[in-house]
C-alpha cells in the first residue's frame, strides 16, 4: 500500500516526533520570559509558561511539570491537541518578527518526563467528607474530578466507555494523540484518589436519583453525540466520522479503506477523517462543504495541513443522493450551491443552483457534520440553551446541586479539549466553595433535603 511520506515509519504514528533533551534546552533558552506574558493570557487555563519554559532551561523538568500542573491536570493532553498557532504560540511576542517558541512541544518535553518518572499532582488538602460524583470521564469530567480530589473532597468518576478519556482516547487522530497518552493521563488522575467506575451510563444502570442520594453534587460531563443525519437516500452506506476516526485508533486492522474517499463537512474531525482515509491509501480524497473556505469550522493551520496531505477540496456543494450499486458505494450525488443572505449564525445561508446537479465518485463516504447533543436533558428535565444544557455562572444547571461542564454546555463559543479543562476548574472551584461554605445539602443527598 503506497503511503504518504509523513516524517516518521508509522504513517498513524504521533506526527511530531518528541523533542530531545538539548532540543527543549535550545529552544527554552529562546524564550524572553516575559512579565505579564501574552501566552499566559491566551492558554485558556492560564499556565505560568514563561515559568515551566524557565524551568525547562534550567533542567528542573519536574519542576516544570509542577508548574503545568498546577493551572492544567491535563497538560499532556493539550500539548498534544491545542491549538496552540490560535492560541499561546500565536500570542507569542516573537512571533511578529521572529519564530514563536515552540510552547506546545515544550510543554509536552515537561509533561513527557513527568509521565517516564511517575510525577503526579499533588493531593496536600485533608479530607473534606464530602462527596461527588462526575459522570463523564473526557476532559471535562477529568479536570473536574482531579481539581475536586486535589481540594480534598472524594470524588467518583462514571464513564459509559471501556477506557477513559472521551475525545482524546476515542475521537481525536492518533497523529495528535495516541490512546495510551490519553489513557495514562487519566490513570494519573486516578492516582490522586480519583474512583474510576468505566462501563456505567447514566439512564442505563445508573439513575441520577440514585447519584443524588448517594453523593452532595453530581457533575455532567457527557460531551455531545454521534453525527447528525444528512437526510439523504441511502445514507445508511455513510459512516460516521466520529466512529471512523475510533476505528482508526482502536481497530485499525479493520479500517474501512476505499480508492476514492469523500468527507462530509469542513470541521476539525471532517480533517481528521480526510487525513486518516489518505495515510490507509486513498488516492484520492476529496471533502465536501456546502459553504466557502471562508465559512469552514477547521482551524486555519488544520487546512494548510490537509492541503499539504493532498486533500483536495469541493467548496458550494451539497450532497443530494447516495449512489449504491450492487450493495457498493459508487458515488455521491452532489449540486452546486450559491451564498445567500446571512442566516441564524451570521454566515451567508447557501443555496441550492437550479440544473446544477453532478456525481462525484466514491467508494467511501464519511460525514463530519457535527455533533448531536446528547438527550441527558430530557433525561433529567433541565433546561436548555440552543440544545445544549443551560447553566448558571457557577455551572449548576436548572436542577439543584446537578452541575454541567464541556461541550455539553458549549452554545456560545468553539468547543475544545483546553476549554474543557478549563470548565472542570472553574465548576470544581464553584462546587468547592459550595461545599465549604457549609451547604453539605448542595445535592438534596445524604445530608441533606429528604
Amino acid at each position: 500500500m503506497d503511503l504518504k511520506p509523513t516524517g516518521t515509519q508509522d504513517p498513524f504514528g504521533e506526527q511530531l516526533p518528541p523533542l530531545t533533551p538539548n532540543e527543549a534546552s535550545i529552544e527554552a533558552d529562546r524564550c524572553l520570559y516575559c512579565y505579564d506574558a501574552p501566552c499566559t493570557h491566551a492558554c485558556p487555563t492560564h499556565i505560568d509558561i514563561p515559568a515551566f519554559i524557565k524551568k525547562i532551561a534550567t533542567e528542573n523538568l519536574r519542576g516544570s511539570a509542577e508548574t503545568i500542573f498546577a493551572a492544567n491536570l491535563l497538560g499532556a493532553t493539550c500539548a498534544r491537541v491545542c491549538p496552540v498557532q490560535e492560541l499561546c504560540e500565536g500570542a507569542c511576542v516573537l512571533g511578529s518578527e521572529h519564530k514563536p517558541i515552540a510552547i506546545g512541544r515544550l510543554q509536552r518535553h515537561a509533561m513527557d518526563y513527568a509521565q517516564a518518572k511517575g510525577v503526579h499532582p499533588r493531593v496536600t488538602a485533608a479530607p473534606t467528607g464530602h462527596t461527588v460524583a462526575v459522570i463523564g470521564a473526557g476532559p471535562a469530567g477529568l479536570s473536574c474530578a482531579g481539581e475536586l480530589a486535589k481540594r480534598g473532597h472524594a470524588v467518583t468518576l462514571f464513564e459509559r466507555r471501556a477506557l477513559p478519556g472521551g475525545l482524546s482516547t476515542y475521537g481525536i487522530i492518533a497523529l495528535r494523540e495516541p490512546v495510551e497518552v490519553a489513557v495514562s493521563e487519566a490513570e494519573r488522575i486516578a492516582a490522586m484518589g480519583v474512583e474510576m467506575r468505566t462501563g456505567v451510563e447514566l439512564g442505563r444502570n445508573i439513575q441520577m436519583e440514585e447519584l443524588q442520594a448517594q453523593f452532595d453534587a453530581v457533575v455532567l460531563g457527557v460531551g455531545l453525540g454521534n453525527s447528525p443525519s444528512l437526510g439523504i437516500p441511502q445514507e445508511e452506506y455513510v459512516l460516521d466520522g466520529l466512529l471512523y476516526v475510533e476505528r482508526s485508533k482502536t481497530e485499525l486492522q479493520s479500517l474501512p479503506s476505499g480508492r476514492q474517499v469523500i468527507v462530509v463537512g469542513a470541521g476539525n474531525t471532517a480533517i481528521d477523517c480526510a487525513t486518516i482515509a489518505r495515510r490507509a491509501g486513498a488516492e484520492r480524497v476529496t471533502m465536501v462543504y456546502r459553504r466557502t473556505r471562508h465559512e469552514m469550522s477547521c482551524y486555519p493551520h488544520e487546512y494548510e495541513f490537509a492541503k499539504q496531505e493532498g486533500i483536495a477540496f469541493r467548496f458550494l456543494t451539497q450532497p443530494v443522493q447516495v449512489l449504491v450499486q450492487e450493495g457498493r458505494v459508487r458515488g455521491l450525488q452532489c449540486v452546486a450551491m450559491q451564498p445567500g443572505a446571512p442566516d441564524a449564525s451570521g454566515r451567508p445561508s447557501p443555496h441550492p443552483v437550479p440544473g446544477s446537479e453532478f456525481v462525484l465518485e466514491a467508494d467511501l463516504i464519511v460525514k463530519a457534520i457535527g455533533q448531536h447533543k446528547w438527550s441527558v436533558a430530557e433525561l433529567l428535565g433541565l433546561r436548555t440553551e440552543k440544545g445544549f444544557i443551560a447553566i448558571q455562572e457557577d455551572f449548576e444547571t436548572s436542577r439543584a446541586g446537578v452541575f454541567a461542564i464541556g461541550d455539553c454546555i458549549r452554545a456560545k463559543g468553539a468547543a475544545s479539549t483546553v476549554m474543557a479543562v478549563q470548565d472542570g476548574k472553574l465548576a470544581a472551584e464553584a462546587i468547592h466553595q459550595r461545599l465549604q461554605a457549609g451547604a453539605a445539602s448542595v445535592a438534596g443527598g445524604k445530608h441533606g433535603r429528604s
